[in-house]
């Protein structure tokens, strides 16, 4: 398996998309998601041109830091213990995971510099996915205005894991509405100008429906090695 390979055809699939969709190719960031995957092949990618990293867990990003240090940009796309914040806050650029407000306690103190943090947001309402539900998003924004530390750039969600496309449009879509609704705030701590949506299964009609970033791990690097 070969990253450019696979980051070639990738880009084929995110530039049909964003044609579809009268998009710029270059309003969209690929993360490759590298949790299962070696340092070796997290370099890989990174050499490929995939200049986005994310990592779900704190030892996996720590390995990852070890070899690759502040080259690329980091971003931390799991659950976050309030806990664990003192161990990566100054190693990622990006947190997609806020959703409660003892977590975001938590990054505003720790960080020595501005966070840009998506707040995680359950569309599907399925009980396995975290993330707020959408009607609690603007009342939890209106809570970290205090938060100097802390500048909300987007909204993350994970879609249901199916291949019916209705299901996934509307699911995206959803969280599309819901950034307008913030954008509309005109809040300067709360910009929310990006869409954290889309995975390997799902990530051309997530572009199509209004993602700027993209978590790309199966088709881009691999399950594992």
């Amino acid at each position: 398996m070969k990253v450019t390979e696979n980051l070639k055809d990738i880009n084929e699939q995110i530039q049909k998309a964003c044609e579809r969709s009268n998009r710029s190719i270059d309003d969209i960031k690929i993360i490759a998601v590298t949790k299962y995957v070696s340092s070796e092949r997290a370099m890989e990618a990174f050499e490929a041109g995939v200049t986005h990293l994310g990592e779900n867990r704190e030892d996996g990003l720590q390995a990852k830091w070890e070899v690759l240090k502040d080259k690329p940009t980091w971003h931390f796309i799991g659950s976050l213990q309030s806990r664990k914040v003192k161990n990566v806050i100054d190693k990622v650029n990006y947190i997609h995971s806020l959703d409660h407000l003892s977590l975001a306690k938590e990054i505003n103190k720790r960080a020595n510099n501005l966070v840009n943090c998506f707040i995680q947001v359950n569309v599907s309402g399925e009980e396995s996915k975290q993330g707020l539900p959408p009607e609690e998003v603007q009342y939890f924004v209106s809570e970290l205005k205090e938060f100097s530390n802390i500048r909300i750039c987007g909204l993350m969600t994970m879609a249901p894991l199916t291949s019916d496309e209705k299901v996934l449009r509307s699911c995206f879509q959803k969280l599309k509405k819901l950034q307008i609704d913030i954008q509309n705030l005109r809040l300067d701590y709360a910009p929310c100008n990006e869409l954290s949506m889309g995975m390997s299964n799902d990530y051309v009609i997530a572009i199509e429906e209004g993602a700027t970033m993209v978590r790309i791990g199966t088709a881009l690097v691999g399950e594992s090695e």
